[in-house]
């Protein structure tokens, strides 16, 4: 889809340098944005749906990030503070800089 000229906003959990090295490695220069959404685990926890966090716990799911597997602090990212903000500002933060960086245009 990158290379038809849209943007694609994907979300994935990378606790790895080398997996988000991957991930950079398959754009082209410039296309690859990483946010960083920092939030500690309690919020995670708390904010979780799914239940995922809470079976991860009772062990039914291994090697989860931040639990029982470790998270590589990302370097130079767009961080967000995701234990404040809501989801409409957490949103905002990157799509303000699409938008600065030329990458999104509203339609007038």
């Amino acid at each position: 889809m990158a290379d038809a000229g849209l943007v694609v906003l994907v979300a994935f959990i990378l606790p790895f340098r080398c997996e988000r090295a991957m991930a950079r490695g398959l754009m082209r220069p410039g296309e690859f944005v990483k946010v960083f959404v920092d939030a500690p685990l309690a919020v995670c926890e708390a904010r979780d749906p799914k239940g995922v966090y809470r079976k991860a716990r009772r062990g039914q799911i291994a090697n989860f990030t931040g639990l029982d597997s470790p998270c590589e602090p990302p370097g130079k990212s767009r961080n967000q503070a995701g234990s404040v903000l809501t989801m409409e500002q957490t949103v905002a933060g990157p799509l303000d800089y699409l938008e600065h960086g030329g990458k999104l245009k509203h339609a007038e």
